[in-house]
């Protein structure tokens, strides 16, 4: 497993676990869950935490972009525009250019708006960002998205901060068939089983924030989560038996006494 790797924009991770860091009661909250679930990436929304002002609390004095790779993203944003401005100036705040896009549709069930997204990715694909996609658990918006120059797919298991988990599983197979680009199953996860079913899919990993952030024990959650990916990963790696509708002695048949 040491040698089982998360590349994404030809960069290696040992973690397959995304973490956000929103919604936790504190920064130091927040830091403590990320250590705890070994992630190396972590979402950063541009538009909410504070990563300029100096006059405030820094996400930077918290978690160490030196060792955490930071991975800004456009939430909050409702239209191509937003997000394209969003992005642009993370790069010149920060220099980052590998990025999550996250354009949304509406307020109430936060789904992405997937021709503002795929608008967006080709533009910032040509701009020189290096692009990991929230998007819909549709295989042929997917493989657009692809086509235009994503880096990574990051289809939905669920409305953001549901915690139904995975309601797809056949799009997500069909997904992971069709791309190599690294598939990352992005919100509505709800806790560390479901981090393991997606895995067991085949995705190269998921990313987790409210499951984990809003857990009564973020800590614990972080510490399942973490599990979870790594037990998913080694399932999937093993492959799993094949399915029958009959029976199948576990021991021998031959010299019954």
């Amino acid at each position: 497993m040491k040698q089982d790797k998360l590349i994404v924009n030809k960069k290696k991770f040992s973690s397959r676990l995304i973490v956000g860091t929103g919604k936790y009661k504190s920064m130091s909250e927040c830091a403590k869950a990320i250590k705890l679930s070994g992630a190396e990436i972590v979402t950063v929304a541009v538009r909410r935490v504070n990563i300029s002002d100096k006059k405030k609390p820094l996400l930077m004095d918290y978690v160490d972009p030196k060792k955490i790779t930071y991975l800004p993203n456009t939430a909050g944003c409702f239209n191509s525009e937003e997000a394209l401005r969003t992005l642009r100036l993370a790069r010149e705040i920060g220099g980052w250019k590998l990025v999550k896009l996250e354009v949304l549709g509406d307020k109430k069930n936060l789904f992405p708006d997937m021709i503002e997204t795929l608008k967006s990715t080709e533009v910032l694909s040509k701009e020189g960002f290096k692009v990991m996609v929230y998007c819909n658990d549709d295989p042929l918006m997917a493989k657009r998205l692809e086509n235009v120059g994503a880096c990574a797919i990051m289809p939905l298991a669920a409305p953001i901060g549901s915690g139904l988990g995975i309601q797809n599983t056949t799009n997500i197979k069909i997904i992971r068939n069709q791309t190599k680009l690294p598939l990352i199953i992005d919100a509505g996860l709800g806790q560390a089983s479901d981090a393991t079913i997606a895995m067991e899919l085949g995705c190269d990993g998921v990313l987790a924030n409210t499951a984990i952030a809003k857990a009564k024990n973020p800590f614990q959650m972080a510490l399942a989560f973490k599990n979870g990916v790594i037990a998913g990963r080694q399932s999937f790696l093993a492959g799993r038996i094949e399915k029958s509708i009959y029976g199948s002695a576990s021991s021998p048949t031959t010299g019954i006494i």
